[in-house]
């Protein structure tokens, strides 16, 4: 009898693949990414998985890495970091502005830095939606997440997120945010005084 390389583990192997692929095909449907969402500053509509990212240079982007930067791709949904000795980088997906109108570009930097922030929102967010509370303290409820760190716009944050269906999207009011555990792990390597560019 010939030595046949199909062998019972293959052939479970190969069950289970092809019972996955459903769950695999749904996990990629169009709600978690709405087809409808509008493009960013008029860009070509952005791939929805961490291929799309584009990677950057810090040198690109800043003069020297002072006590680090992070740099906010707004068209591909990322936020990279750059420790100040060149040893750290990161990649995170974000959520990024609704619209352009809510977009603000260009240099900034980290001010201050706080656990379990509160939340305060602008007059505008409460003119667009009269429901929201004059202050939320920092919890479970509280849209900025477990982390917050403020840029020296004022109302302008880098922050954690409780509903994880934002992270990759077009859903905040001008802020980036990161799911809580990434937030969690960025807070701990940014300095107060790291360079921030929107870009």
């Amino acid at each position: 009898m010939p030595n046949s390389r199909f062998t019972r583990r293959h052939a479970l192997l190969s069950a289970v693949a092809t019972l996955a692929t459903p769950s695999l095909l749904r996990a990629q449907s169009s709600d978690a990414f709405p087809i409808e969402e509008r493009p960013v500053n008029g860009a070509a509509p952005t791939k929805r998985n961490i291929s799309a990212f584009q990677k950057q240079q810090w040198q690109d982007h800043f003069d020297t890495l002072g006590v680090g930067c992070l740099l906010a791709d707004i068209n591909s949904r990322a936020l990279h970091y750059w420790s100040g000795d060149n040893e750290t980088y990161r990649l995170f997906p974000s959520s990024v502005p609704l619209t352009e109108d809510l977009t603000k570009r260009g240099y900034s930097k980290i001010v201050r830095k706080r656990e379990n922030p509160s939340w305060t929102p602008t007059a505008s967010m409460r003119e667009r939606d009269p429901t929201l509370p004059l202050r939320m303290d920092g919890g479970p409820g509280n849209p900025l997440g477990t982390r917050a760190m403020y840029l020296d716009w004022p109302a302008y944050l880098v922050h954690g997120t409780h509903d994880t269906r934002k992270i990759g999207r077009q859903s905040s009011s001008g802020c980036i945010g990161l799911y809580n555990q990434h937030v969690e792990e960025l807070y701990e390597l940014v300095k107060v005084g790291t360079q921030v560019l929107l870009l």
